[in-house]
């Protein structure tokens, strides 16, 4: 006698079928131009079907015996020549789509893991080779790209003005040797001038007690020289996950 859920029943059923999965990698490659004040994010233009001719996100789909993190890296590798940068998953986006090329097929769904990385913007070269297109453009200008990464572009900027909030991901893209005024010019780019007044930002950020003065002076423009300063990560492991007073 047969039960109602029966296991040929189960297996047949469509809501049972597991779905097969192809994987890709998507960076946001965030850098900050403290010159003009203005955030970056790196983009390349497609060179296939589909969207052909049009600007995304730089990605690759997941090699054979690749993990994530290794795509991630190769696609920075790739695109990018850069000594600082800082680099971490950001999200998964499952929705079923075409991706990087390859037909869209009922039967294979394509998962989308993201990156965000952020590299020093002075010290980056692009590597134009393979691509019919390579560019920073300002967050504020960026056109609409291929498939749904807007959305990826905007989770990936949240999460970087909320990881400024209690990390040390600034110095991760700084010299090992900074002006408070550098580092200032790094957060109100990326946070807005409103965050807070540069007087209030030296006072906070002074008091944490995890910057080591050099006792070296650097001298710009007409002012007075400032202090050259070393970021001190043991100093700061203390506060790690904790809200920064300066922000």
């Amino acid at each position: 006698m047969s039960g109602r859920f029966s296991k040929k029943t189960a297996d047949s059923s469509p809501q049972r079928v597991l779905a097969a999965f192809k994987v890709g990698v998507d960076n946001v490659i965030f850098s900050v131009d403290t010159t003009l004040n203005r955030v970056l994010v790196l983009l390349v233009m497609r060179q296939q079907e589909p969207y052909l001719g049009q600007w995304c996100l730089p990605g690759t789909l997941v090699r054979q015996g690749e993990t994530l993190e290794d795509a991630a890296y190769r696609i920075l590798d790739e695109k990018i020549r850069v000594k600082n940068l800082y680099l971490e998953q950001l999200y998964t986006f499952g929705n079923p789509r075409q991706e990087r090329g390859v037909p869209a097929s009922p039967s294979v769904r394509y998962l989308s893991v993201s990156y965000f990385a952020l590299v020093q913007f002075e010290a980056a070269e692009l590597i134009a080779d393979g691509v019919s297109g390579i560019a920073w453009y300002p967050l504020d200008q960026v056109p609409l790209l291929a498939f749904d990464q807007n959305r990826i572009l905007q989770y990936g900027h949240r999460r970087l003005c909320n990881k400024l909030e209690y990390s040390p991901v600034a110095f991760d893209v700084l010299p090992e040797v900074f002006t408070l005024n550098d580092l200032y010019q790094l957060y109100t780019t990326i946070l807005g001038e409103n965050f807070s007044d540069y007087s209030n930002f030296r006072s906070r950020l002074l008091k944490l007690g995890f910057l080591q003065d050099t006792g070296v002076k650097v001298s710009r423009g007409a002012g007075r020289p400032a202090s050259l300063y070393r970021f001190d990560a043991n100093a700061f492991a203390p506060l790690k996950d904790k809200p920064l007073v300066f922000i």
